[in-house]
């Protein structure tokens, strides 16, 4: 689970994104803070993987606390800014301190799950193996990709990063109903996935005949070169 501070000092919209967070899976409310000190505070206490930060606190900048946030801290602790602010100094800047991505206010649920589920994806990608130069532009692209989610529309980062990690654990070939079976999407929609990293080279097919004559397919991860 990645484990999800909430910085916001107007008590309704901390509770609202107490709820949007409570609904997407992968995601578990670690604390919910309303000012730069009760963030630092908590995050003394309390493992934290992901800061959604409201850059207008009553005691500190959102940019401030960017820097106390990351202080002295072995782990990385990655931030979501979640603001009204949507000038440019106020974005390059927040960039610069390594905000990850950037919610304006007001916001809806669709949009809100949008860049959880990219960061979701993103931080799978990341995992357990090292990235040629092609796995870090497409790692890149599911995090700020130009589009909604640098993929055909119908096909979800976290479901997509779910397929790729199936996939590059098997240690055989699998079929979709195998990749169904194991991330619990329908035949039908595993196989538009694993189609879809067939055609971007993350995936090779190797047709497998059966007593009908039909082939299944079938489906290895691949490192592209």
């Amino acid at each position: 689970m990645i484990a999800t501070l909430i910085v916001e000092d107007d008590p309704v919209v901390a509770e609202v994104n107490r709820g949007y967070v409570e609904r997407i899976p992968d995601f578990a409310v670690a604390g919910v803070a309303r000012t730069g000190a009760e963030a630092i505070a908590a995050m003394g206490r309390t493992a934290v993987d992901l800061v959604l930060l409201d850059f207008h606190l009553p005691d500190m900048s959102g940019l401030a606390l960017c820097q106390a946030l990351r202080a002295g801290r072995g782990q990385p602790v990655d931030i979501i800014a979640v603001t009204a602010a949507r000038d440019g100094d106020t974005v390059r800047k927040a960039v610069a301190h390594g905000v990850v991505q950037y919610l304006i206010k007001p916001y809806s649920f669709a949009t809100f799950r949008e860049k959880l589920e990219r960061y979701a994806a993103y931080r799978d990608r990341l995992a357990g193996h090292p990235l040629d130069q092609h796995e870090v532009d497409r790692t890149l692209e599911t995090l700020r990709g130009s589009s909604a989610t640098g993929l055909p529309k119908g096909l979800s980062p976290a479901t997509y990063a779910l397929v790729c990690k199936v996939l590059r654990e098997a240690p055989e070939l699998l079929s979709a109903t195998e990749v169904a079976e194991a991330t619990g999407l329908s035949r039908i929609s595993a196989r538009r996935y694993l189609e879809y990293l067939h055609r971007q080279g993350l995936a090779e097919l190797s047709p497998r005949y059966g007593t009908t004559g039909r082939p299944e397919n079938r489906y290895r991860w691949s490192d592209p070169g």
